[in-house]
Protein backbone atom coordinates (compact mmCIF):
# COMPACT_ATOMS: atom_id res chain seq x y z
CA UNK A 1 0.00 0.00 0.00
CA UNK A 2 1.02 3.58 -0.87
CA UNK A 3 1.72 5.86 1.76
CA UNK A 4 0.45 9.66 1.78
CA UNK A 5 3.92 10.00 2.44
CA UNK A 6 5.82 8.14 -0.71
CA UNK A 7 2.90 9.75 -2.82
CA UNK A 8 4.13 13.31 -1.73
CA UNK A 9 7.69 12.15 -2.20
CA UNK A 10 6.71 10.92 -6.20
CA UNK A 11 4.99 14.07 -6.69
CA UNK A 12 7.75 16.18 -5.08
CA UNK A 13 10.70 14.31 -6.90
CA UNK A 14 9.08 14.81 -10.28
CA UNK A 15 9.27 18.41 -9.75
CA UNK A 16 12.85 18.47 -8.82
CA UNK A 17 13.62 16.42 -11.72
CA UNK A 18 12.30 18.35 -14.07
CA UNK A 19 13.17 21.71 -12.32
CA UNK A 20 13.97 23.42 -15.82
CA UNK A 21 11.99 21.62 -17.93
CA UNK A 22 8.34 23.56 -17.67
CA UNK A 23 7.27 21.81 -20.72
CA UNK A 24 7.48 18.65 -19.28
CA UNK A 25 6.75 19.61 -15.62
CA UNK A 26 3.44 21.62 -16.27
CA UNK A 27 2.44 18.65 -18.72
CA UNK A 28 3.00 15.90 -16.52
CA UNK A 29 2.49 17.07 -13.09
CA UNK A 30 -0.55 15.91 -10.58
CA UNK A 31 -1.20 16.83 -7.43
CA UNK A 32 -1.09 14.50 -4.64
CA UNK A 33 -4.78 13.73 -3.38
CA UNK A 34 -4.44 11.65 -0.26
CA UNK A 35 -6.97 10.90 1.42
CA UNK A 36 -5.36 11.59 4.97
CA UNK A 37 -2.23 13.80 4.87
CA UNK A 38 -0.32 15.47 7.78
CA UNK A 39 2.43 17.73 6.30
CA UNK A 40 4.03 17.21 9.83
CA UNK A 41 3.87 13.59 11.08
CA UNK A 42 3.41 12.33 7.31
CA UNK A 43 6.41 14.78 5.23
CA UNK A 44 8.37 16.55 7.95
CA UNK A 45 9.33 13.72 10.63
CA UNK A 46 9.90 11.02 7.73
CA UNK A 47 12.72 13.68 6.35
CA UNK A 48 13.85 14.64 9.95
CA UNK A 49 14.00 10.99 11.19
CA UNK A 50 18.24 10.75 11.82
CA UNK A 51 18.37 14.07 9.71
CA UNK A 52 21.69 16.01 11.08
CA UNK A 53 21.45 19.00 8.41
CA UNK A 54 20.06 22.14 9.33
CA UNK A 55 16.52 22.82 9.09
CA UNK A 56 16.98 26.51 10.59
CA UNK A 57 19.36 28.87 10.90
CA UNK A 58 18.96 32.27 12.46
CA UNK A 59 20.98 34.98 12.84
CA UNK A 60 19.93 38.13 15.17
CA UNK A 61 21.31 41.28 14.62
CA UNK A 62 23.37 41.31 17.67
CA UNK A 63 25.15 38.25 16.05
CA UNK A 64 23.34 35.93 18.10
CA UNK A 65 22.78 32.26 16.50
CA UNK A 66 20.55 29.74 16.72
CA UNK A 67 20.86 26.36 14.36
CA UNK A 68 18.07 23.56 14.39
CA UNK A 69 18.67 20.47 12.41
CA UNK A 70 15.68 18.56 10.62
CA UNK A 71 16.01 15.98 13.80
CA UNK A 72 16.74 18.28 16.48
CA UNK A 73 12.77 20.60 14.76
CA UNK A 74 11.35 17.19 15.27
CA UNK A 75 12.09 15.99 18.59
CA UNK A 76 11.18 19.74 20.03
CA UNK A 77 7.92 19.70 18.17
CA UNK A 78 6.87 16.95 19.43
CA UNK A 79 7.54 18.06 22.84
CA UNK A 80 5.57 21.21 22.30
CA UNK A 81 2.72 19.50 21.27
CA UNK A 82 2.83 17.13 24.16
CA UNK A 83 2.89 20.16 26.19
CA UNK A 84 0.18 22.09 24.53
CA UNK A 85 -1.96 18.96 24.55
CA UNK A 86 -1.65 18.90 28.63
CA UNK A 87 -2.72 22.62 28.29
CA UNK A 88 -6.15 21.58 26.26
CA UNK A 89 -5.28 22.42 22.69
CA UNK A 90 -7.57 19.79 20.68
CA UNK A 91 -8.59 19.21 17.32
CA UNK A 92 -9.91 22.16 15.03
CA UNK A 93 -9.32 24.52 18.22
CA UNK A 94 -8.27 28.08 16.59
CA UNK A 95 -4.47 28.94 17.72
CA UNK A 96 -3.49 32.47 17.33
CA UNK A 97 -0.32 32.68 17.25
CA UNK A 98 1.74 35.81 17.20
CA UNK A 99 5.50 35.61 17.33
CA UNK A 100 8.47 36.94 15.13
CA UNK A 101 11.19 35.12 13.57
CA UNK A 102 12.16 32.74 16.65
CA UNK A 103 12.40 29.13 16.83
CA UNK A 104 9.72 28.71 18.58
CA UNK A 105 7.38 29.83 16.01
CA UNK A 106 8.75 26.91 13.62
CA UNK A 107 7.84 24.43 16.27
CA UNK A 108 4.54 25.99 17.17
CA UNK A 109 3.75 25.52 13.60
CA UNK A 110 4.67 21.49 13.94
CA UNK A 111 3.43 21.01 17.08
CA UNK A 112 -0.24 22.64 16.46
CA UNK A 113 -0.34 20.33 12.72
CA UNK A 114 0.14 16.92 14.72
CA UNK A 115 -2.36 18.07 17.10
CA UNK A 116 -4.61 18.60 14.14
CA UNK A 117 -5.40 22.46 15.81
CA UNK A 118 -5.75 25.21 13.35
CA UNK A 119 -3.25 27.96 13.61
CA UNK A 120 -4.07 32.02 13.21
CA UNK A 121 -0.80 33.38 11.98
CA UNK A 122 -0.41 36.95 13.64
CA UNK A 123 1.97 39.54 12.75
CA UNK A 124 3.71 41.16 16.23
CA UNK A 125 3.19 44.36 14.70
CA UNK A 126 -0.80 44.05 15.45
CA UNK A 127 -2.62 46.36 17.75
CA UNK A 128 -5.49 45.39 20.06
CA UNK A 129 -8.09 46.08 17.92
CA UNK A 130 -6.80 43.89 15.07
CA UNK A 131 -6.75 41.26 18.22
CA UNK A 132 -10.10 41.82 19.47
CA UNK A 133 -11.28 41.09 15.23
CA UNK A 134 -9.09 37.77 15.25
CA UNK A 135 -10.09 36.75 18.60
CA UNK A 136 -13.57 37.04 17.98
CA UNK A 137 -14.05 36.46 14.73
CA UNK A 138 -11.20 33.47 14.47
CA UNK A 139 -13.10 31.56 17.78
CA UNK A 140 -9.85 31.54 19.18
CA UNK A 141 -9.08 29.14 22.12
CA UNK A 142 -5.39 29.52 22.98
CA UNK A 143 -2.72 32.29 22.16
CA UNK A 144 0.95 32.26 21.77
CA UNK A 145 2.51 35.56 21.67
CA UNK A 146 5.42 36.90 22.86
CA UNK A 147 5.80 38.04 26.18
CA UNK A 148 6.39 41.89 25.00
CA UNK A 149 2.93 41.48 23.58
CA UNK A 150 0.98 40.04 26.44
CA UNK A 151 -0.20 43.33 27.17
CA UNK A 152 -1.84 43.88 24.00
CA UNK A 153 -4.73 41.53 24.86
CA UNK A 154 -5.78 43.01 28.20
CA UNK A 155 -8.34 44.42 26.77
CA UNK A 156 -8.65 41.61 24.17
CA UNK A 157 -11.75 39.32 25.59
CA UNK A 158 -12.27 35.62 25.64
CA UNK A 159 -11.70 32.90 27.73
CA UNK A 160 -8.58 31.48 25.84
CA UNK A 161 -5.21 30.22 27.41
CA UNK A 162 -2.78 32.72 27.32
CA UNK A 163 0.89 31.56 26.87
CA UNK A 164 4.00 33.46 26.52
CA UNK A 165 6.84 33.16 25.09
CA UNK A 166 10.14 34.24 26.04
CA UNK A 167 11.29 37.68 28.50
CA UNK A 168 10.05 37.41 32.41
CA UNK A 169 7.11 35.77 33.56
CA UNK A 170 3.94 36.89 32.96
CA UNK A 171 0.92 36.92 35.10
CA UNK A 172 -2.00 35.01 34.28
CA UNK A 173 0.16 33.43 31.64
CA UNK A 174 1.76 30.12 31.21
CA UNK A 175 5.72 30.64 30.10
CA UNK A 176 6.31 28.29 26.85
CA UNK A 177 9.71 27.84 28.30
CA UNK A 178 8.25 24.86 30.20
CA UNK A 179 7.45 22.82 26.88
CA UNK A 180 11.66 21.55 26.45
CA UNK A 181 10.39 19.48 29.73
CA UNK A 182 7.58 17.78 28.28
CA UNK A 183 7.71 13.56 26.68
CA UNK A 184 10.12 13.78 23.40
CA UNK A 185 7.92 11.15 22.05
CA UNK A 186 4.71 12.20 20.53
CA UNK A 187 1.83 9.58 19.59
CA UNK A 188 -1.09 11.62 17.35
CA UNK A 189 -4.31 11.16 18.98
CA UNK A 190 -5.96 9.70 15.33
CA UNK A 191 -5.72 10.04 11.52
CA UNK A 192 -5.95 13.45 10.07
CA UNK A 193 -7.86 14.41 6.84
CA UNK A 194 -6.51 16.08 4.06
CA UNK A 195 -9.29 18.37 3.84
CA UNK A 196 -9.22 19.09 7.82
CA UNK A 197 -8.67 23.00 8.47
CA UNK A 198 -5.16 23.95 8.62
CA UNK A 199 -4.87 27.56 8.80
CA UNK A 200 -7.02 30.89 8.90
CA UNK A 201 -5.20 33.59 7.58
CA UNK A 202 -6.65 37.27 8.28
CA UNK A 203 -6.04 39.03 4.88
CA UNK A 204 -3.87 42.01 4.58
CA UNK A 205 -7.01 44.14 3.86
CA UNK A 206 -5.60 46.57 1.18
CA UNK A 207 -9.27 47.83 0.79
CA UNK A 208 -11.58 46.77 2.95
CA UNK A 209 -11.81 44.64 6.04
CA UNK A 210 -9.11 41.64 6.32
CA UNK A 211 -10.94 38.29 4.79
CA UNK A 212 -11.33 35.01 6.83
CA UNK A 213 -9.09 32.66 4.30
CA UNK A 214 -9.01 28.92 5.36
CA UNK A 215 -6.75 26.51 4.39
CA UNK A 216 -6.38 22.84 5.00
CA UNK A 217 -3.36 19.66 5.46
CA UNK A 218 -3.41 19.80 1.93
CA UNK A 219 -4.10 23.86 0.19
CA UNK A 220 -0.88 25.04 1.85
CA UNK A 221 1.54 22.31 2.51
CA UNK A 222 1.22 20.07 -0.60
CA UNK A 223 0.02 23.42 -2.76
CA UNK A 224 3.29 24.74 -2.07
CA UNK A 225 5.01 22.29 -4.20
CA UNK A 226 4.37 24.50 -6.67
CA UNK A 227 6.36 26.96 -4.80
CA UNK A 228 9.17 25.09 -4.53
CA UNK A 229 8.89 24.97 -8.26
CA UNK A 230 9.09 28.35 -8.65
CA UNK A 231 11.87 29.55 -6.40
CA UNK A 232 13.98 26.85 -7.71
CA UNK A 233 14.59 24.80 -4.59
CA UNK A 234 16.26 21.69 -4.52
CA UNK A 235 17.72 19.63 -1.36
CA UNK A 236 20.60 20.97 0.74
CA UNK A 237 19.67 25.04 -0.80
CA UNK A 238 19.84 27.35 1.96
CA UNK A 239 17.18 29.58 1.31
CA UNK A 240 16.41 33.29 3.11
CA UNK A 241 12.98 34.89 2.06
CA UNK A 242 12.50 38.00 3.75
CA UNK A 243 8.43 38.78 5.15
CA UNK A 244 7.14 39.25 8.21
CA UNK A 245 5.44 36.19 10.40
CA UNK A 246 1.67 36.35 10.34
CA UNK A 247 1.33 36.99 6.56
CA UNK A 248 0.64 34.11 4.04
CA UNK A 249 4.12 35.07 2.58
CA UNK A 250 5.78 33.51 5.74
CA UNK A 251 4.43 30.28 5.39
CA UNK A 252 5.19 30.02 1.54
CA UNK A 253 8.56 30.55 1.79
CA UNK A 254 9.68 30.34 5.53
CA UNK A 255 8.05 26.72 5.92
CA UNK A 256 6.46 25.09 3.16
CA UNK A 257 8.69 25.36 0.33
CA UNK A 258 11.68 25.23 1.57
CA UNK A 259 11.19 22.24 3.61
CA UNK A 260 9.29 20.56 0.77
CA UNK A 261 12.77 20.55 -0.85
CA UNK A 262 14.47 19.26 2.39
CA UNK A 263 16.24 22.77 2.33
CA UNK A 264 17.73 25.56 4.93
CA UNK A 265 15.22 28.02 6.28
CA UNK A 266 18.02 31.00 6.60
CA UNK A 267 16.38 33.87 8.65
CA UNK A 268 18.50 37.34 9.26
CA UNK A 269 16.80 39.60 12.26
CA UNK A 270 17.11 43.22 11.97
CA UNK A 271 14.77 46.43 13.08
CA UNK A 272 16.02 48.39 10.49
CA UNK A 273 16.80 47.22 6.53
CA UNK A 274 20.98 47.39 6.52
CA UNK A 275 21.89 46.27 2.69
CA UNK A 276 25.40 46.10 3.48
CA UNK A 277 24.76 43.86 6.36
CA UNK A 278 22.04 41.71 4.92
CA UNK A 279 24.17 40.95 1.80
CA UNK A 280 27.23 40.13 4.53
CA UNK A 281 25.46 37.69 6.02
CA UNK A 282 23.79 36.07 2.46
CA UNK A 283 27.50 35.59 2.57
CA UNK A 284 28.69 34.07 5.31
CA UNK A 285 25.74 31.67 5.46
CA UNK A 286 25.63 30.81 1.63
CA UNK A 287 22.57 31.66 0.66
CA UNK A 288 21.93 29.77 -2.59
CA UNK A 289 18.09 30.92 -3.21
CA UNK A 290 16.62 34.33 -2.03
CA UNK A 291 12.74 35.69 -2.18
CA UNK A 292 12.20 39.36 -1.15
CA UNK A 293 9.08 41.56 -1.90
CA UNK A 294 9.52 44.49 -3.79
CA UNK A 295 9.90 47.19 -1.18
CA UNK A 296 13.23 45.20 -0.43
CA UNK A 297 14.29 44.74 -3.77
CA UNK A 298 14.44 48.65 -4.29
CA UNK A 299 15.68 49.45 -1.31
CA UNK A 300 18.65 46.69 -2.16
CA UNK A 301 20.20 48.76 -5.11
CA UNK A 302 20.02 51.93 -3.77
CA UNK A 303 22.92 49.67 -2.28
CA UNK A 304 26.46 48.50 -3.85
CA UNK A 305 24.83 45.00 -4.61
CA UNK A 306 28.78 44.20 -5.29
CA UNK A 307 29.18 43.77 -1.81
CA UNK A 308 27.94 40.40 -2.05
CA UNK A 309 30.49 38.71 -3.24
CA UNK A 310 28.56 35.06 -4.08
CA UNK A 311 25.23 36.12 -5.28
CA UNK A 312 22.17 33.37 -4.60
CA UNK A 313 21.90 30.76 -8.03
CA UNK A 314 18.09 31.47 -7.96
CA UNK A 315 16.39 34.97 -7.27
CA UNK A 316 12.78 35.62 -6.92
CA UNK A 317 10.45 38.29 -5.88
CA UNK A 318 6.67 38.21 -4.57
CA UNK A 319 3.66 40.14 -2.77
CA UNK A 320 3.14 43.22 -5.66
CA UNK A 321 4.86 43.12 -9.46
CA UNK A 322 8.41 43.97 -9.84
CA UNK A 323 9.51 46.48 -12.15
CA UNK A 324 11.82 45.76 -14.64
CA UNK A 325 14.44 48.48 -14.02
CA UNK A 326 15.03 46.52 -10.61
CA UNK A 327 15.01 43.49 -12.43
CA UNK A 328 17.89 44.90 -14.72
CA UNK A 329 19.81 46.13 -12.04
CA UNK A 330 19.82 43.02 -10.17
CA UNK A 331 20.84 41.40 -13.45
CA UNK A 332 24.27 43.70 -13.84
CA UNK A 333 25.41 43.67 -10.40
CA UNK A 334 24.75 39.61 -9.33
CA UNK A 335 24.29 38.17 -13.21
CA UNK A 336 20.97 36.27 -12.39
CA UNK A 337 17.72 37.13 -13.10
CA UNK A 338 14.87 38.20 -10.79
CA UNK A 339 11.78 36.11 -11.88
CA UNK A 340 7.91 37.44 -10.37
CA UNK A 341 5.42 34.71 -9.41
CA UNK A 342 2.14 35.76 -8.73
CA UNK A 343 -0.26 34.06 -5.80
CA UNK A 344 -2.37 35.17 -3.35
CA UNK A 345 -2.72 34.25 0.30
CA UNK A 346 -5.76 32.07 -0.68
CA UNK A 347 -3.24 30.12 -3.01
CA UNK A 348 0.16 28.94 -3.62
CA UNK A 349 1.68 30.50 -6.53
CA UNK A 350 -0.64 30.61 -9.59
CA UNK A 351 1.55 32.30 -12.23
CA UNK A 352 5.51 32.05 -12.05
CA UNK A 353 9.04 32.48 -14.14
CA UNK A 354 10.57 28.99 -13.28
CA UNK A 355 14.05 28.40 -13.67
CA UNK A 356 15.77 28.09 -16.90
CA UNK A 357 12.97 29.48 -18.98
CA UNK A 358 12.54 32.05 -21.38
CA UNK A 359 12.00 34.92 -19.22
CA UNK A 360 9.95 38.44 -21.10
CA UNK A 361 10.28 42.11 -19.60
CA UNK A 362 7.55 42.57 -17.72
CA UNK A 363 5.96 38.87 -17.88
CA UNK A 364 5.08 37.16 -14.58
CA UNK A 365 5.80 34.10 -16.59
CA UNK A 366 3.29 31.40 -17.37
CA UNK A 367 0.84 29.49 -15.31
CA UNK A 368 2.26 26.95 -12.64
CA UNK A 369 2.53 23.03 -12.81
CA UNK A 370 -1.51 22.21 -11.51
CA UNK A 371 -2.85 25.54 -11.91
CA UNK A 372 -4.85 26.16 -15.35
CA UNK A 373 -5.00 29.39 -15.35
CA UNK A 374 -7.87 31.69 -17.41
CA UNK A 375 -8.05 35.05 -18.18
CA UNK A 376 -12.26 35.93 -18.08
CA UNK A 377 -13.46 39.01 -20.23
CA UNK A 378 -14.31 41.97 -18.13
CA UNK A 379 -17.88 42.04 -20.22
CA UNK A 380 -19.10 38.81 -21.30
CA UNK A 381 -16.74 36.50 -18.04
CA UNK A 382 -16.27 33.97 -20.89
CA UNK A 383 -12.65 32.33 -20.49
CA UNK A 384 -10.35 32.52 -23.30
CA UNK A 385 -9.95 36.58 -23.50
CA UNK A 386 -6.29 37.96 -24.11
CA UNK A 387 -6.91 40.95 -21.83
CA UNK A 388 -8.90 40.25 -18.21
CA UNK A 389 -9.18 39.00 -14.75
CA UNK A 390 -6.96 36.13 -13.79
CA UNK A 391 -9.15 33.24 -12.51
CA UNK A 392 -8.12 29.46 -12.11
CA UNK A 393 -10.30 26.76 -13.71
CA UNK A 394 -12.52 25.05 -10.52
CA UNK A 395 -13.44 21.64 -13.10
CA UNK A 396 -9.64 21.27 -12.46
CA UNK A 397 -9.57 22.61 -9.13
CA UNK A 398 -5.84 23.00 -7.97
CA UNK A 399 -5.04 21.43 -4.31
CA UNK A 400 -3.27 24.64 -3.87
CA UNK A 401 -6.85 26.87 -3.63
CA UNK A 402 -7.93 27.72 -0.42
CA UNK A 403 -11.55 26.11 1.16
CA UNK A 404 -13.11 29.62 0.72
CA UNK A 405 -13.41 32.76 2.91
CA UNK A 406 -14.77 31.54 6.65
CA UNK A 407 -17.80 32.16 7.74
CA UNK A 408 -18.74 34.20 4.67
CA UNK A 409 -20.58 31.75 2.31
CA UNK A 410 -21.42 35.12 -0.05
CA UNK A 411 -18.04 36.19 -0.44
CA UNK A 412 -16.93 32.63 -1.13
CA UNK A 413 -19.61 31.90 -3.64
CA UNK A 414 -18.90 35.39 -5.27
CA UNK A 415 -15.28 34.67 -5.57
CA UNK A 416 -15.89 30.73 -6.85
CA UNK A 417 -19.13 31.86 -9.26
CA UNK A 418 -19.25 30.27 -12.73
CA UNK A 419 -16.88 27.71 -12.24
CA UNK A 420 -14.26 29.75 -11.94
CA UNK A 421 -12.10 31.24 -8.77
CA UNK A 422 -11.37 34.97 -9.60
CA UNK A 423 -8.33 36.68 -7.98
CA UNK A 424 -9.43 40.18 -9.08
CA UNK A 425 -6.22 40.90 -10.64
CA UNK A 426 -6.21 42.15 -14.10
CA UNK A 427 -3.39 40.47 -16.71
CA UNK A 428 -2.53 39.67 -20.65
CA UNK A 429 -1.45 36.48 -22.46
CA UNK A 430 0.65 37.18 -25.30
CA UNK A 431 1.00 33.96 -28.53
CA UNK A 432 3.55 31.95 -25.83
CA UNK A 433 0.91 31.54 -23.02
CA UNK A 434 2.96 34.58 -21.14
CA UNK A 435 1.33 36.73 -18.47
CA UNK A 436 1.64 40.24 -17.82
CA UNK A 437 0.45 41.74 -14.63
CA UNK A 438 -1.75 44.74 -15.22
CA UNK A 439 -3.41 45.73 -11.44
CA UNK A 440 -6.01 44.39 -9.40
CA UNK A 441 -9.11 45.26 -11.28
CA UNK A 442 -10.55 48.29 -8.99
CA UNK A 443 -7.44 50.25 -9.12
CA UNK A 444 -7.17 50.17 -13.37
CA UNK A 445 -8.96 53.30 -14.45
CA UNK A 446 -9.54 55.44 -17.72
CA UNK A 447 -8.37 58.86 -19.05
CA UNK A 448 -9.83 60.29 -21.91
CA UNK A 449 -11.19 56.88 -22.56
CA UNK A 450 -8.02 55.04 -22.39
CA UNK A 451 -7.60 52.09 -20.04
CA UNK A 452 -4.41 53.26 -17.52
CA UNK A 453 -2.43 50.12 -15.80
CA UNK A 454 -0.74 51.90 -12.88
CA UNK A 455 1.55 49.25 -12.60
CA UNK A 456 3.37 50.50 -16.30
CA UNK A 457 3.59 53.90 -15.18
CA UNK A 458 4.99 53.13 -12.21
CA UNK A 459 7.32 51.03 -13.83
CA UNK A 460 8.20 53.86 -16.31
CA UNK A 461 9.31 56.18 -13.29
CA UNK A 462 11.60 53.77 -11.56
CA UNK A 463 13.69 53.88 -14.56
CA UNK A 464 14.79 57.54 -13.05
CA UNK A 465 17.68 57.73 -10.68
CA UNK A 466 15.34 60.19 -8.93
CA UNK A 467 12.74 57.69 -7.95
CA UNK A 468 12.83 54.62 -5.14
CA UNK A 469 9.06 53.83 -4.95
CA UNK A 470 5.82 54.96 -6.53
CA UNK A 471 2.09 54.42 -6.72
CA UNK A 472 -0.08 56.11 -9.39
CA UNK A 473 -3.94 56.72 -9.03
CA UNK A 474 -6.28 58.44 -10.78
CA UNK A 475 -6.65 62.55 -10.16
CA UNK A 476 -10.46 63.95 -11.38
CA UNK A 477 -9.72 66.20 -14.21
CA UNK A 478 -12.56 68.22 -15.72
CA UNK A 479 -11.87 67.57 -19.27
CA UNK A 480 -10.23 63.96 -19.32
CA UNK A 481 -12.53 62.91 -16.24
CA UNK A 482 -9.06 61.19 -14.63
CA UNK A 483 -5.36 61.75 -15.12
CA UNK A 484 -2.40 59.69 -13.82
CA UNK A 485 -1.19 61.03 -10.45
CA UNK A 486 1.92 59.79 -9.04
CA UNK A 487 3.04 59.46 -5.63
CA UNK A 488 7.00 59.34 -5.10
CA UNK A 489 9.56 58.20 -2.74
CA UNK A 490 13.01 59.93 -3.52
CA UNK A 491 15.99 58.31 -4.10
CA UNK A 492 19.04 59.20 -1.33
CA UNK A 493 20.47 62.47 -3.00
CA UNK A 494 17.36 64.05 -4.55
CA UNK A 495 14.83 66.77 -3.04
CA UNK A 496 11.34 66.91 -2.78
CA UNK A 497 10.89 70.27 -4.56
CA UNK A 498 9.72 71.78 -8.14
CA UNK A 499 12.97 70.89 -9.86
CA UNK A 500 12.74 67.60 -9.28
CA UNK A 501 8.88 67.59 -10.10
CA UNK A 502 10.23 68.92 -13.59
CA UNK A 503 12.77 66.37 -14.00
CA UNK A 504 10.01 63.53 -13.56
CA UNK A 505 7.46 65.48 -15.77
CA UNK A 506 10.69 65.73 -18.29
CA UNK A 507 10.86 62.21 -17.95
CA UNK A 508 7.06 60.83 -18.14
CA UNK A 509 7.21 62.90 -21.38
CA UNK A 510 10.10 61.03 -22.59
CA UNK A 511 9.13 57.45 -22.07
CA UNK A 512 5.51 57.26 -21.82
CA UNK A 513 2.48 57.77 -24.66
CA UNK A 514 0.34 61.48 -24.54
CA UNK A 515 -2.34 59.30 -22.88
CA UNK A 516 -0.29 57.70 -20.34
CA UNK A 517 2.03 60.41 -19.35
CA UNK A 518 2.09 61.78 -15.49
CA UNK A 519 0.05 65.00 -15.18
CA UNK A 520 0.06 65.66 -11.48
CA UNK A 521 2.66 64.48 -9.15
CA UNK A 522 3.55 64.41 -5.47
CA UNK A 523 6.50 63.48 -3.19
CA UNK A 524 5.82 61.70 0.35
CA UNK A 525 5.98 58.37 1.62
CA UNK A 526 3.28 55.78 0.36
CA UNK A 527 0.44 54.22 3.21
CA UNK A 528 0.84 50.33 3.19
CA UNK A 529 -0.32 47.73 4.92
CA UNK A 530 1.54 45.87 7.54
CA UNK A 531 2.62 42.88 5.26
CA UNK A 532 3.92 45.85 2.94
CA UNK A 533 1.88 46.34 0.20
CA UNK A 534 0.75 49.79 -0.82
CA UNK A 535 -2.64 50.62 0.07
CA UNK A 536 -4.25 52.62 -2.85
CA UNK A 537 -7.14 53.13 -1.46
CA UNK A 538 -5.97 55.73 0.91
CA UNK A 539 -4.17 57.75 -1.67
CA UNK A 540 -7.22 58.07 -4.26
CA UNK A 541 -9.16 58.90 -1.30
CA UNK A 542 -6.55 61.86 -0.61
CA UNK A 543 -6.59 62.94 -4.58
CA UNK A 544 -10.20 62.77 -4.50
CA UNK A 545 -10.06 65.90 -1.88
CA UNK A 546 -6.94 67.55 -3.34
CA UNK A 547 -3.78 68.87 -2.33
CA UNK A 548 -1.93 71.66 -2.07
CA UNK A 549 1.42 69.89 -1.95
CA UNK A 550 0.99 68.20 -5.56
CA UNK A 551 2.79 69.36 -8.77
CA UNK A 552 1.15 69.85 -12.39
CA UNK A 553 2.92 68.93 -15.56
CA UNK A 554 0.68 72.32 -17.01
CA UNK A 555 2.67 74.16 -14.34
CA UNK A 556 6.45 73.89 -16.38
CA UNK A 557 5.37 74.38 -19.98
Amino acid sequence: MTTATEIFRGARDFLLEHREDYATAYAGFQWPRPEHFNWALDWFDAVAEGNDRTALHIVEEDGGEVRLSFAEMSERSDRVANWLRDRGVRPEDRVLVMLGNQAELWETALAAMKLRAVVIPATPLLGPADLRDRVERGRVRHVIARAEDTAKFEHVPGAYTRISVGGLPVAGWEPYEDVYAAPAEFVPDGPTLADDPLMLYFTSGTTARPKLVEHTHTSYPIGHLATMYWIGLKPGDVHLNISSPGWAKHAWSNLFAPWNAEATVFIHNYTRFDAARLMAEMDRAGVTTFCAPPTVWRMLIQADLSQLSTPPREVVAAGEPLNPEVIEQVRRAWGVRVRDGFGQTETAVQVSNSPGQVLKTGSMGRPSPGFRVELLDPVSGAPGAREGEIALDLSARPVGLMTGYHGDADRTAEAMAGGYYRTGDVASRDEDGYLTYIGRSDDVFKASDYKISPFELESALLEHEAVAEAAVVPAPDELRLAVPKAYVVLAAGWEPGPDTAKVLFEHSRQVLAPYKRIRRLEFGELPKTVSGKIRRIELREATAGGSDAEYREEDFR
